[in-house]
């Protein structure tokens, strides 16, 4: 027996598998508008191009998988799904779907939201694949003005340029928070007076962009540690380290259970942060992206956007 098998054609997969699937040549025929002695000379030729056999014809009358069937059948299994999928994304663009889909998300955007449009997103169109990016402020805007993504949802205040159309979905609330052992997280009689916040180190994520360089959003403290991300920030206020403004739906599990404190002076009160999802005015979305979009606006009008 060859060392060197042959190279099965698609439609001998297909007629494998619809074999299995039906129990039966006969079967199979009948699914395939075939003749069962084709379908039997189409197996048997299977066979004799890999040099296995695939079907134990000598102990059953029904045709039963040998382990080797068993394994050509897994491959083959995967070959259809991958030629399934090619022809539904080929479809999708001769109707003007995109092929792939790259999308920003501001980091301050609940999980929720997130998890939710996509969840819906991926049962929609599953033929579209999709790149995800996250940044913070003004490098959600840059990236949708760069032509690196199609859509951001961003920050109202990073979002400032004509090139760009903007349609609100919603907003969250962000609020002043500290370490229960802050001085901040513990007023005095009558409350802190203006400027208190300023002589406490507070805890900042910059911008990465361009975009918004040398701007600050919310930052009033005259000693400041720049960070990276919202994660690290978020380590840091539970570990005393500063004050800062932080998502609510990101803290209210931590004040809650008394790991962090919402603090209250007139420095800087809870917002509401405005957000939109953007795109160039020249470059309008397409199906899939229009989809999405909605899908962060229909969030509000369901009450599923996070305070």
């Amino acid at each position: 027996m060859s060392s060197d098998p042959g190279s099965p054609t698609f439609d001998q997969l297909r007629v494998l598998i619809a074999v299995v699937e039906t129990g039966s040549f006969a079967a199979a025929a009948r699914r395939l508008n075939r003749a069962t002695s084709v379908v039997s000379y189409t197996m048997a030729n299977l066979e004799a191009q890999l040099g296995l056999i695939l079907f134990d014809r000598e102990t059953t009358r029904k045709p039963q998988l040998t382990t080797a069937g068993r394994i050509v059948l897994d491959e083959a299994r995967i070959l259809s799904g991958g030629i399934s999928s090619l022809r539904a994304k080929v479809k999708g663009m001769l109707q003007g779907l995109e092929g792939e889909l790259h999308v920003v998300l501001d980091s301050l955007l609940p999980g929720e939201r997130v998890v939710d449009a996509l969840t819906a997103f991926r049962a929609e169109f599953p033929t579209v694949r999709l790149h995800l990016h996250v940044e913070t402020l003004g490098a959600v805007a840059n990236l949708v003005l760069n032509k690196v993504a199609s859509i951001g949802v961003s920050g109202r205040f990073a979002t400032d340029s004509d090139a760009l159309e903007r349609v609100n979905v919603g907003s969250f609330r962000m609020v002043p928070i500290a370490a229960p052992a802050h001085p901040l997280a513990s007023p005095p009689p009558g409350g802190f007076s203006p400027g208190a916040a300023r002589q406490h180190t507070q805890l900042v994520v910059y911008d990465r962009s361009p975009l918004t360089a040398g701007r600050d959003f919310s930052v009033i403290g005259n000693r400041t540690w720049r960070l990276a991300d919202l994660a690290s920030k978020h380590m840091l206020l539970k570990a005393g380290l500063g004050w800062g403004a932080m998502p609510w739906w990101m803290v209210a599990d931590d004040v809650q259970a008394g790991r962090l404190v919402q603090l209250d002076m007139p420095d800087l009160v809870a917002f509401d942060y405005l957000v939109d999802v953007i795109y160039r005015i020249d470059t309008p979305p397409g199906p899939a992206a229009a989809w999405l979009m909605q899908r962060f606006g229909r969030q509000v009008a369901e009450g599923r956007q996070t305070p």
